[in-house]
Parts: C-alpha cells; structure tokens; sequence
C-alpha cells in the first residue's frame, strides 16, 4: 500500500498537550525511534516528525490502546493551508490521494476546544461534497485493512490530513465517546466508569467480565454514581463511603452500604471487581489497587489517580512503578487512559491477565 507519511498527530485533552507529547516521545523511544514532538498549549492536539522509515515502523508498533492521554493517534500527511472557502473539496481530495491510495472511510474533526466548534456548520456543509469527490476520485478501498481517512481541521482555511488502521485507533469521532447521561443515575460521575468500562476492556472482555451475579466493592461511593453503573448490569455491590448513598439504590436489593474508611476496609470474602473514585493522593489510591490484588481481595480492579496540577505525567509515572514494585514477580494488566469524562485525573485497569484479554505489562508507562 502506498502511503507517504509526514509525521503523527494525536488528539488530547486542551490543557494537557505537554503529558501527551512526554508519553508519545517515551513511546516511541522505547521501541527505539526517535521522534521531534511539537505541542501548542490548550490546542487540543500534539504532533511528532520522523524520518519516513521510522514513521512506517511505528505504523506497526504504536496502538492508541497503550496510550494514556492521547484521545486519537493518526498518521499524518501534508497540511493544506491557505484554502478558498470557494473550493476547499479539490486540495484536500489531492492531499488525501497524496498521502494514500485507497481508504475505508473518512471523518472529518477539529480539536476539543471552544475555538474550534465554531468550525463545525462549515464542515457539516462540507461533508457531502468531500464524501462524493472522494468518491469520484476512486480514493476508497473494500480492502479489509484499508485505513481511514482524518481530515483535522484547525481553522477554517487550515486542515491536515492524515489514517488511522483498525485495531490501532478510537473508534469515536474525535476520539470523544458519545454517552448518554441515564436518568435514574444519581451523579454524572457514572459516565466515567461507563466510559472506563467501554475504553479499557475490549467487547470481549466486557462480556466475559462483567456478567450478572458478580460481586464488587465501590470505595468512595456516595451518592452512587459508580455504584449504579455496577448495580445496572446486575452487580452486587458493597458501597463504602461514611457519606449518604442514592435512597433508590438501597431498595435495588443489589447494594449493602457500608459506613467505614475505604483505606481500611476489609471485604469478608474475596470480590470479582473493586472500583474507587476517592478524592485522595493519587500513590496512595494505586497502593490501595495494588494491595487488594494481590492479597486475592478482588480479580480486578478500577480506579481514578487524581493528579496534581504540576508534573502531571512525572506523578503518573511514579504510580505505575508502585504498582510494579507491589505485584512483584506476579504477572499483570495495567491500563491508563485520562477519559473524556476525566478532568484533572486518569482512569486505570488492573487485573490478572489470564483473566483479562492480553499479556501482562511490567514496564513504566
């Protein structure tokens, strides 16, 4: 397949370029390429240069689902600037011809800031005529592994570029999951565990890991948001929290509220998942995570690492690696992502790879 890469572009939370450039350099240094990050701060996105052949390597070695704070990764092509707003279709049809021969489909986005949803009437117009010039330019592929096409528009005169592959890629536009807030949900912090559950286990995974008649501790649960999302799927949950818990969720039968410290409380016998939510020093809630797994106290495990304002990814580094020097010789998966849902924090998986889907992870993110 003919592809002619410029560089990569990933999509980030607007405040929090510098972590998302920090762990794409740290990325692709660890698979031994080198590569010149750029970020401009709160533009909701971060590119990095290479060399041709250090691009196409990476093709086959990065994966959206191993980054944390990248919300989208892309390879890019050429930047089209300058455009008439007369006739935007032909230079980016030429762009797109330029960097690929032949594409599953396209999206067309901007990035996650205030500036740029203003954009979004231009491209709602601009979709059906980029959609039938594509077309016309024989630019899509019924191949199974054809990747597709993102066209990130930055200004109205502005867009670059650039694929995606299945399997290495959000599949959300933007990167950005679209939940709905349930009703009956007593907080919208239930849209995080739902997104956590969505992000951080495959549809396999959640099949196999979520299934009615489990069992889960929520630590830090009042009002219930967390709790609910558990309860809907037909969870029992033990909510721990000295705080008042969602009248309704009592009556579900499905919850026994527990008015205790979450550092110190004990389940009586093992459960299949512990979540927790507490406001709390990010390296003493991985702690916690780390010490109920390997004490047989759950099988797995999610939970949210508030970071500080500074040294945000130095802070979530320091966290992986107390996880690490916890589960010992003991083999793992760790999974971080900073969710769409998130603000000044991370959500992350921990659990037993035989019981999760892939190899454990030993190494510092």
């Amino acid at each position: 397949m003919k592809t002619h890469l410029n560089g990569l572009l990933l999509y980030c939370r607007p405040g929090f370029e510098r972590e998302c450039a920090q762990e794409i350099a740290d990325r692709c240094g660890e698979a031994g390429h080198l590569v010149e990050v750029s970020a401009e701060q709160n533009s909701g996105w971060v590119e990095a240069q290479a060399e041709g052949g250090t691009l196409w390597a990476l093709t086959r070695i990065l994966r959206w689902q191993d980054l944390c704070f990248a919300r989208q990764l892309l390879f890019s092509g050429r930047t089209v600037e300058g455009m008439a707003p007369g006739d935007r279709v032909t230079p980016l049809v030429e762009a797109a011809r330029e960097l690929c021969d032949g594409y599953a489909d396209f999206l067309v986005e901007t990035p996650d800031t205030d500036d740029a949803k203003s954009l979004s009437s231009m491209i709602k117009k601009l979709e059906p005529h980029l959609s039938q010039a594509l077309e016309e330019a024989g630019a899509f592929s019924d191949a199974p592994d054809a990747p597709r096409l993102h066209i990130l528009f930055t200004a109205t005169d502005r867009a670059t570029v650039a694929l995606s592959w299945p399997g290495r890629r959000s599949e959300w536009l933007n990167g950005i999951p679209r939940l709905r807030m349930p009703r009956e949900a007593p907080s919208r912090s239930t849209l995080k565990l739902a997104e956590a559950f969505h992000t951080l286990l495959s549809e396999d995974e959640q099949e196999r890991l979520l299934k009615p008649g489990m069992s889960a501790v929520d630590l830090g649960a009042a009002p219930g948001g967390w709790t609910w999302q558990l309860v809907s799927r037909h969870i029992s949950v033990t909510a721990v929290d000295n705080g008042r818990m969602n009248p309704e969720l009592l009556e579900s039968g499905l919850v026994v509220h527990k008015r205790e410290d979450g550092f110190r409380f004990v389940p009586r016998k093992p459960v299949d998942w512990l979540v927790c939510d507490m406001v709390e020093q990010p390296r003493r809630v991985a702690a916690l995570a780390a010490r109920w797994l390997t004490q047989g106290l759950c099988r797995h495990a999610v939970f949210n690492l508030k970071l500080p304002m500074k040294r945000r990814y130095d802070e979530l580094q320091l966290c992986t690696d107390l996880i690490a020097e916890a589960m010992g010789d003991r083999k793992y998966v760790l999974r971080c992502r900073q969710l769409y849902h998130d603000r000044e924090e991370v959500t992350c998986y921990l659990g037993d790879p035989g019981k999760a889907g892939g190899g454990g992870r030993k190494r510092k993110r």
